[in-house]
C-alpha cells in the first residue's frame, strides 16, 4: 500500500465534504482491500469527532473573533440550523437513536462533522454523543463499501 494512497484515504475520510463517501470508493479503486479501506476509512472518521470536539469546546470561542472565521462559521450554522431543528425534535422522542441514524445515512450535510456539531449546540451528553456518532459512521461504512463494492463490481 503506497503512503499516498493511505494519506489521501485517511485525507477523504476525515473531511467534511467527502468523509466515508470520498475516502472508501477512493480506497477501492486505488487498490486497497475493500475491507482494508472499510477499516482505514471508519477509524479516521471516528477519530475526527473528537478533535472537532475539542475545536469546538476550546478553539471555537477565540477563533469567533476573526470576522472571516465568523462569517464561515455564521454560514454554516445557518444551514446546519434546519437540520438541528429536526434532531432536536426527533431527540425528544427517539433519544440519541436520531442521532444515529443521521450520521448513518451518506448524503451531503449529513456525517460525523455535521453530528458533532449538532451535538454540540444541542448540549447533548459527549460520552452518549460519541457513540452514537460512532455507531452511525459505522453504519454509513457499512453502506458506502456495500455500494462500492457492488458497483465496482459491475466494471470488473
Amino acid at each position: 500500500m503506497k503512503i499516498s494512497v493511505l494519506f489521501w484515504t485517511i485525507l477523504l475520510s476525515i473531511s467534511p465534504i467527502s468523509e466515508l463517501r470520498g475516502g472508501i470508493p477512493y480506497a477501492i479503486l486505488s487498490g486497497i482491500n475493500p475491507w482494508t479501506a472499510f477499516v482505514i476509512c471508519v477509524l479516521a472518521n471516528m477519530i475526527i469527532v473528537f478533535f472537532i470536539f475539542f475545536f469546538l469546546d476550546y478553539l471555537h470561542k477565540s477563533f469567533m473573533k476573526v470576522s472571516v472565521y465568523r462569517k464561515v462559521f455564521g454560514f454554516f450554522l445557518e444551514r446546519t440550523r434546519k437540520k438541528v431543528d429536526e434532531i432536536e425534535k426527533k431527540m425528544s422522542v427517539y433519544g440519541f437513536l436520531a442521532l444515529t441514524l443521521f450520521v448513518a445515512v451518506p448524503l451531503p450535510v449529513t456525517g460525523a462533522w455535521t453530528g458533532s456539531f449538532i451535538a454540540w449546540i444541542l448540549g447533548l451528553d459527549r460520552k452518549k454523543s460519541i457513540l452514537a456518532i460512532s455507531l452511525g459512521v459505522l453504519i454509513a461504512g457499512i453502506i458506502v463499501l456495500s455500494a462500492s463494492y457492488g458497483i465496482l463490481s459491475f466494471f470488473y
